[in-house]
């Protein structure tokens, strides 16, 4: 009988059982070690939620003009913060407690509202019990919500119970304000103005007990040259304003904050994008309570580049100063009541290059009732006038483009006199002239002839005078070749085109052509003047020319970070020999004898050329509004000019609106265009 074989799948499974145990002891063993050994730091870790990055503002940079004068800097200031990391009101309120034990916070911004909220929250069960049981009921079946509740509560607060709020409460409910106009994990200035050195040193002391409190360094705007040019430096947003309403979502968009500061006017919101900086960010790691754990640097910021400006600030200042003596002095004239204001701007003919842009206005201080001048460099761009003959030399370039009239052209100066119009003559009979002496001698009568001669009417005395509809279209896309009734592109928001007048009856035709029918503003006299200087060349006009990389902590400059090369807007379809002819004309204007500026510019040793003018209009100034549907007339007077006329290294436009009603002596045009072209040189010189 043959022997049973001795299975071995039992022993099979025994081994496999072995080894499974094994492996089971040495899994227990090894978590048994990573629980004992890492266990803290893994429980650590799995507490941990995310990591939050908190951007905390820098300094704006800085303007300097062309020499690299600091004009526009900043002041550092002490400041106390709040970041709310996600406290709930009671917490809120209560670090808002300790915090008004510390500093001292004025209570002016508190709202009545913000008054009857905090004593809702002192005094909560009196406000309680001002809803009524009905209230209740609605509330507990769904038909008031939590909010109808608390506006009830606030409407039945009445003024004799917010007395019970003492002077420590106003102040714990202005810095809780603060708290709660803040965003989460974005810093909210509780206070940065008059922080003295024992609270900022008492508040650092007490961090620990003040959670998202902390001390800081914040900044205020300070211009070296007081209100010189101010106005079109532009302003920025106050702490407590952050970003502008109407542009909310176009900063949050760029990753603002929603309390940032920004530059709301002219350079400051121009050039926002290079002056605001880099934000320093922090990043802070929560547990799942939302306590911070661990705080780390992620990029110390960099405040904002520094814009170099082309304005030259001491001929800035010197102008200005020109411009307050004169207008004190012309308002002492007879027929000057309406005078308020006037504007200079000088630019560099080949580049574009501001230099100068003054304006000043008289106002009277409604608190005070006494008058006093004010900064209205802005009115340079934003206000535009009837300029006079100044567009003269526009006129005949026009002339020769469209074959009306060719150099050397004679024409009368006998007066127009057209059927149902009044009699259109020159200041004075003037002869029988060219176009070159009627640029010096300013004759009216010959522009009138030309603008006949563009619009292809024939001229007959005391006739009705039929011109072609599109004369006004072909005249003034002419003149905007030369920056007169379009914008001039002036890196600067606001800029006004000017107004064209709306009729095209003939007679206006010929009161377009002597500058007395639409309006131009100084920026646009000046680029006018400058095309003509240079050639041809129409020459975009910036305050800018260099941007500069911050250097922190220092007054030095820091290196080119772009430089602003001049901009060509157009050639003016003019053959050069025109434009040379013109700019003989204009060189007569100042300095031959029966020239219109030569009793003022006689001497001068900068070769100077230009073209006066003289627009009679009507006054539409702040007091307009006195005189009914009639307004008074009056003479808005105009200068331009460059120099020197064989090398121009400066134009100038010099507007003086409402100058004086009927006859004076007012030329307030040359007194203020003669020491502003002096002072120029002068400092050149220099």
């Amino acid at each position: 009988m043959e022997k049973k074989q001795k299975s071995h799948f039992p022993f099979r499974i025994n081994i496999l059982f072995f080894s499974v145990f094994l492996l089971f002891s040495v899994l227990i063993l090894r978590l048994g070690f990573v629980q004992i050994v890492y266990g803290e730091n893994f429980k650590r870790d799995l507490e941990r939620n995310e990591d939050i990055t908190i951007k905390n503002p820098v300094p704006r940079g800085k303007m300097l003009d062309r020499n690299y004068k600091e004009i526009v800097n900043n002041i550092p200031k002490r400041a106390i913060t709040y970041t709310n990391m996600g406290s709930d009101q009671e917490e809120m309120l209560d670090t808002a407690r300790k915090l008004a034990k510390l500093i001292v916070k004025k209570t002016d911004k508190l709202t009545e509202w913000d008054k009857k909220d905090f004593w809702i929250l002192k005094y909560p069960e009196s406000a309680d019990a001002k809803i009524s049981e009905s209230e209740n009921e609605l509330y507990k079946a769904k038909k008031l919500k939590d909010k109808d509740l608390y506006e009830i509560k606030i409407k039945r607060i009445t003024k004799q119970e917010l007395k019970q709020l003492t002077q420590e409460d106003l102040e714990v409910a202005a810095i809780f304000r603060e708290f709660r106009n803040g965003y989460k994990f974005t810093p909210q200035i509780v206070k940065n103005e008059d922080v003295t050195d024992k609270e900022f040193a008492v508040v650092n002391e007490n961090l620990q007990s003040l959670p998202g409190v902390d001390t800081t360094t914040d900044w205020e705007r300070s211009y070296n040259f007081d209100n010189t040019l101010k106005s079109v430096l532009g302003k920025v947003t106050k702490s407590d304003e952050g970003l502008p309403a109407d542009q909310l979502h176009y900063f949050l968009s760029k990753g603002y904050n929603r309390n940032d500061r920004v530059g709301k006017s002219y350079l400051e919101a121009q050039y926002e994008d290079v002056l605001h900086g880099y934000k320093s960010r922090v990043k802070n790691v929560t547990d799942t309570a939302g306590n911070v754990v661990d705080t780390e640097v992620v990029y110390d910021g960099q405040r904002g580049k520094d814009l170099v400006l082309s304005i030259d600030m001491e001929l800035q200042k010197k102008v200005e100063k020109i411009i307050e003596q004169e207008l004190w002095s012309l308002k002492r004239l007879p027929g000057t009541h309406f005078l308020d204001r006037a504007y200079v701007v000088l630019m560099d003919p080949k580049t574009g290059e501001i230099l100068t842009m003054a304006g000043k206005r008289i106002v009277r201080d409604e608190k005070t009732g006494r008058t006093e001048m004010i900064d209205d460099a802005l009115g340079t761009f934003t206000t535009t006038y009837n300029v006079g003959s100044a567009v003269k030399g526009a006129t005949v370039l026009t002339g020769y483009k469209t074959g009306a009239i060719t150099p050397n052209t004679y024409l009368s100066d006998v007066p127009i006199r057209i059927k149902s119009t009044p009699e259109k003559k020159s200041w004075m009979y003037l002869g029988t002239l060219n176009d070159i002496n009627a640029l010096k001698l300013s004759s009216n009568v010959y522009m009138f002839r030309t603008a006949i001669r563009i619009g292809e009417g024939n001229y007959f005395p005391d006739q009705p005078l039929s011109l072609n509809p599109n004369s006004f279209d072909i005249i003034r896309n002419s003149f905007a070749s030369f920056g007169l009734g379009t914008r001039t592109g002036i890196d600067l928001p606001n800029e006004q085109a000017g107004f064209k007048g709306s009729s095209r009856l003939p007679g206006f035709l010929l009161d377009l052509v002597i500058g007395q029918y639409d309006t131009y503003s100084p920026m646009q006299m000046a680029q006018y003047v400058s095309t003509i200087a240079n050639g041809g060349y129409r020459m975009q006009p910036h305050m800018v020319k260099e941007i500069r990389e911050p250097i922190n902590n220092t007054a030095e400059v820091g290196p080119v970070f772009k430089q602003i090369h001049p901009k060509v807007l157009n050639m003016i379809d003019m053959k050069q020999e025109w434009i040379r002819r013109v700019q003989l004309g204009f060189k007569k204007v100042f300095q031959e004898p029966g020239g219109t500026a030569y009793p003022y510019f006689k001497g001068a040793s900068y070769s100077p050329a230009g073209k006066t003018g003289t627009a009679e209009g009507f006054y539409d100034g702040p007091n307009r509004w006195r005189y009914g549907k009639e307004p008074p007339g009056v003479i808005n007077l105009s200068l331009v000019s460059y120099a020197p006329s064989y090398d121009p290294q400066v134009a100038m436009a010099v507007l003086v609106p409402w100058a004086y009603t009927g006859q004076s002596e007012n030329k307030a045009n040359f007194r203020i265009g003669r020491r502003v072209m002096d002072t120029f040189f002068q400092i050149k010189q220099k």
